[in-house]
């Protein structure tokens, strides 16, 4: 009889071999486009410093196909920094190791509030494999899921397990709404639609903003925040969606906006294409708290070592969490625009 462990072991090790090679080929291809659009906007880098961040690539992280994106970040940047981490280097060697298994849990959205039991979470009922549960799990029929949605405003979100960049995310009126037409999509959670504070109003009132905080935690178990920016939405979004969104840095010691935002195609902006509004000099209100709060909620999932946490200041000016992102978060732009920004933390081999 031929042992079956070994055959399901090869197979297991191929289809991952074949999954990494495909992420590298999809990651290198999204980086080789930003570097063509930025060189139209910037300039061609010279040939010297290529040659340098390729070697580096090969020398320092093992192998060329690391270089694109550290091209895209020199760059963005005018210059070449030692211990920028690649996106593909980052989600293929670095995730499994700090975020694995444990980090996939965020996938699925109706999990947050028990791993967290945090008050910032607007979540309204989950819909779970055919049945509908209040925040504690309680199953509910469906009228009294409709009387749920009838407390709220004249709108709600919905959040498919599983979406990640906008995608699966749905604003529905509350109105005239079917809760068939959300179960048709799948697992996921109902949440409040969240009235934000003036301050993002000013760029623009459609959809939420989102300020995406990247944490960390260290050898010792400590929590710190290492990235900030803020996203904000264009004029026809319901909400934010990366394949429209605006980017700006924020100086994460202040609350501060950078004075450049960035369009999904890497080209700098210094004001919102719709509104007009400028970048520069807009504090965010109450970031400190939100800082606080999110190094918190961190410590309570220790073994995810990097989470990039989406949360807003609503109209009371108290912090909302929208959501945690504990696998292959997104640190791309953040090592380009603000880092290097894990340098101390020893995950380059």
């Amino acid at each position: 009889m031929i042992p079956t462990e070994p055959i399901k072991n090869s197979i297991k090790k191929y289809y991952s071999s074949f999954l990494d090679s495909r992420y590298h080929f999809i990651s290198n291809r999204q980086a080789l486009k930003a570097l063509k659009h930025i060189e139209k906007q910037k300039g061609k880098l010279p040939i010297q410093l290529k040659k340098e961040v390729r070697q580096y690539a090969q020398e320092t992280l093992g192998w060329k196909g690391y270089a694109p994106w550290l091209l895209v970040y020199t760059a963005i940047c005018g210059k070449f920094k030692k211990g920028w981490i690649p996106d593909n280097y980052y989600r293929v060697v670095i995730t499994p190791k700090l975020q694995g298994e444990y980090g996939k849990v965020s996938f699925l959205k109706s999990l947050t509030k028990p791993l967290f039991q945090t008050d910032t979470l607007v979540d309204i009922a989950y819909f779970i494999n055919t049945d509908w549960f209040d925040h504690n799990y309680k199953k509910l029929s469906t009228p009294q899921v409709e009387k749920l949605i009838g407390k709220q405003t004249n709108k709600i979100v919905f959040k498919a397990d599983n979406s990640f960049q906008g995608k699966g995310v749905k604003v529905f009126n509350t109105e005239d709404l079917n809760l068939k037409t959300i179960q048709n999509i799948g697992n996921g959670t109902i949440q409040q639609f969240i009235e934000q504070h003036d301050f993002f109003n000013q760029f623009q009132t459609n959809s939420t903003a989102t300020i995406r905080l990247t944490t960390v935690i260290d050898k010792t178990g400590t929590a710190s925040l290492r990235a900030g920016y803020l996203r904000l939405g264009r004029t026809r979004d319901t909400h934010i969606s990366s394949k429209t969104h605006i980017r700006v840095p924020i100086d994460i010691a202040e609350g501060t906006l950078e004075e450049v935002g960035y369009l999904p195609n890497w080209y700098t902006i210094t004001n919102h294409p719709d509104s007009k509004i400028e970048f520069k000099d807009k504090t965010i209100p109450n970031f400190k708290t939100c800082v606080e709060e999110v190094k918190k909620l961190h410590l309570k999932l220790p073994m995810v070592q990097c989470i990039g946490w989406d949360v807003i200041i609503d109209k009371h000016s108290q912090m909302v969490l929208m959501e945690w992102n504990g696998y292959g978060n997104d640190i791309k732009f953040s090592e380009a625009t603000q880092g290097p920004c894990f340098k101390d933390l020893g995950w380059i081999d």
